[in-house]
């Protein structure tokens, strides 16, 4: 149960596309949030919250120095969906891959 509530987690934060745009940017490296926000057509405040969510669901973690906080990729949080996924697809009637036979 503990695994499917944090697969919950992870699909709503990724259920959305800024924030699924936010994941896209971090993969390439850690930003700030000015320079996450840059991008969107939105006021800081609303931007904040898909940060908020993002970061509570665990997919990526922030440090503030000062007065910038920088966002970056949890990678360690990405295998709740593999291991999600995985499991769905073992589950499924003819989920290997047909064996090739040589001619």
């Amino acid at each position: 149960m503990v695994q499917s509530a944090a697969a919950d987690d992870v699909f709503h934060a990724l259920s959305n596309p800024t924030r699924r745009k936010v994941v896209e940017r971090l993969s390439v490296g850690p930003a700030t949030v000015s320079e996450l926000a840059a991008p969107f057509d939105m006021q800081l405040p609303s931007f904040v919250q898909h940060l908020s969510v993002l970061e509570q669901s665990r997919l990526v973690r922030s440090k503030k120095r000062g007065r910038v906080r920088t966002y970056e990729i949890a990678p360690e949080r990405f295998k709740v969906v593999e291991d999600w996924l995985t499991a769905r697809r073992d589950e499924m009637p003819n989920s290997r891959p047909a064996s090739r036979s040589s001619p």
